[in-house]
């Protein structure tokens, strides 16, 4: 089986359910204690050992490109004031995996996102993250769902059980028989209504895909407003048993909904080992006064 070495991150989306920074900050940009949420991301494709990653930028996310290139000005002046460690991180941002950039000039859809990445993947295998979906896990969520396209040989839809009415808001998968964590997948519902939800597996942000996946994208019909819908493709290759679907381990942040990422920064800095146990004592020291 083919090793997953290449990553796609398409970061699209004005992020209008983060107004008003994200008037002028990307979503993906947006801070986690002091790292990006894309970071994060970029970190977990590279502990799951891919080495080459795309980033598909849409309209405004320059800042994207910027943060994750070189920047010699500030560089040289971390080293002269012998900041070493200042220096170490900066470069730490951009040097450990090739990183690369696609533009979708227009908002036509996450089929089209995807689109982008056709000639930097190839004929390979390779994994999808949406650039605003943070899980913290023990074992790279990627890692897990390229270890059960190793299993399985299929294309991956990193799913987990939601049991809250929040359900309604992602796309839930229709399964079939399972082996352990490993699904059929049957097909992806978007956004049901609870009363039709074809179980409580919601689709959250990660794959793992074959390159049939852009084929299916092509003959994808776009919608009233133009849109090419990526569920739209995955499901064509649902029909044809070519997907399954993995419960991954891990802890998953909306990082596009304030109240996620909210809890995101409370909940990585109480991990911090510089301050997370002050961050800790604070918090208690705070509810005792309520």
């Amino acid at each position: 089986m083919t090793e997953i070495t290449k990553a796609v991150i398409p970061c699209g989306g004005m992020g209008t359910r983060f107004l008003p920074v994200t008037k002028a900050v990307p979503k993906e940009i947006l801070p986690v204690v002091d790292t990006p949420v894309l970071a994060y991301i970029v970190n977990e494709a590279i502990d799951s050992g891919i080495t080459d990653i795309m980033i598909v930028l849409g309209r405004g996310k320059e800042a994207i490109r910027e943060y994750f290139s070189p920047n010699p000005e500030l560089e040289d002046a971390l080293e002269k004031a012998g900041k070493i460690e200042f220096l170490q991180t900066v470069k730490r941002t951009y040097s450990r995996a090739n990183i690369v950039f696609a533009e979708q000039p227009r908002p036509l859809g996450s089929g089209d996102a995807v689109m982008r990445a056709r000639s930097f993947t190839g004929d390979a295998p390779f994994a999808l993250a949406w650039g605003d979906d943070l899980v913290y896990s023990e074992i790279p969520v990627m890692k897990q769902l390229a270890d059960a396209y190793e299993k399985t040989g299929k294309s991956v839809l990193g799913v987990q059980t939601v049991n809250t009415d929040d359900i309604v808001k992602y796309g839930v998968a229709r399964v079939g028989a399972s082996d352990g964590r490993t699904y059929d997948c049957l097909s992806v519902v978007e956004k049901p209504p609870l009363s039709e939800l074809p179980s409580r597996l919601a689709a959250l942000g990660r794959y793992v895909l074959t390159s049939e996946i852009y084929d299916e994208i092509l003959k994808v019909k776009p919608s009233a407003n133009g849109e090419i819908q990526f569920t739209d493709a995955l499901n064509s290759m649902c029909e044809k048993g070519k997907v399954c679907a993995y419960d991954f381990i891990g802890r998953r942040y909306d990082m596009g909904d304030k109240f996620g990422a909210t809890v995101a920064a409370l909940e990585y800095g109480l991990r911090s080992p510089v301050f997370g146990v002050r961050l800790k004592n604070y918090l208690k020291e705070l509810l005792e006064t309520k």
